[in-house]
């Protein structure tokens, strides 16, 4: 593991690259990730300093529409994000990418981040649904954007995802849903997605359907 220095926190860091968001509500944003090294990823220790050093260099070489926060529970690291954030002072919009399961740190962020989007995979949504939508009333309570993206996958029933948005808009009737179908689904002869909209329509009265774009144009 490498190290970048600098002061203050340390985080471990899959790098700071600069991309296409893949999903949700800013899919094709061109952003500056700053994603969380998971247990199997080659991973760069960077203190605070260091994290707002780069984002600074990079901003000033390069034109971006936003910030992602994202990659491997990104809310375990809320004191070295808020540092690193102080250090930047006014910059671009900051949106956090997670799953939803750190409902009391977003308050924490308040003055970090514009948008927290909660994403779910299809076999998460029974499991993680009511600690996500807690997020996403904290969210709305503390007037940040919020979203809900659900990576639907061949497992995913109908009856799960209505559920979930049903859940999200008892959580928030503010809350923008993004529903990305699995690759592959035939949507261009597949009448299930006219019909499932339909009824979900009835239950929020924001909600999506968007391809997700795929790597390496797009990334999480």
């Amino acid at each position: 593991m490498l190290h970048a220095g600098g002061g203050g926190p340390t985080a471990a860091l899959a790098g700071i690259p600069a991309g296409l968001q893949a999903q949700g509500v800013w899919a094709g944003r061109r952003q500056l990730f700053v994603r969380f090294a998971a247990e199997a990823e080659t991973a760069t220790m960077y203190t605070a300093d260091a994290l707002a050093n780069e984002i600074k260099r990079s901003t000033a070489r390069s034109s971006f529409h936003s910030i992602s926060i994202s990659g491997r529970d990104p809310l375990a690291n809320v004191e070295y994000l808020c540092a690193a954030f102080d250090k930047i002072g006014d910059s671009l919009p900051a949106m956090l990418d997670c799953d939803g399961q750190r409902p009391n740190e977003i308050g924490m962020l308040n003055g970090v981040l514009t948008l927290v989007q909660v994403t779910l995979d299809g076999p998460m949504l029974e499991s993680h649904a009511e600690r996500a939508c807690q997020t996403l009333k904290v969210s709305s309570d503390a007037e940040l954007q919020h979203a809900l993206a659900i990576n639907v996958d061949e497992r995913t029933t109908d009856a799960q995802l209505l559920r979930t948005i049903e859940r999200a808009h008892g959580a928030s009737d503010r809350t923008q849903i993004v529903v990305h179908p699995s690759a592959g689904t035939p949507l261009d002869r597949d009448r299930r997605w006219i019909t499932l909209f339909e009824r979900a329509g009835a239950l929020h009265g924001d909600i999506r359907l968007v391809i997700r774009l795929p790597a390496p144009t797009g990334m999480r």
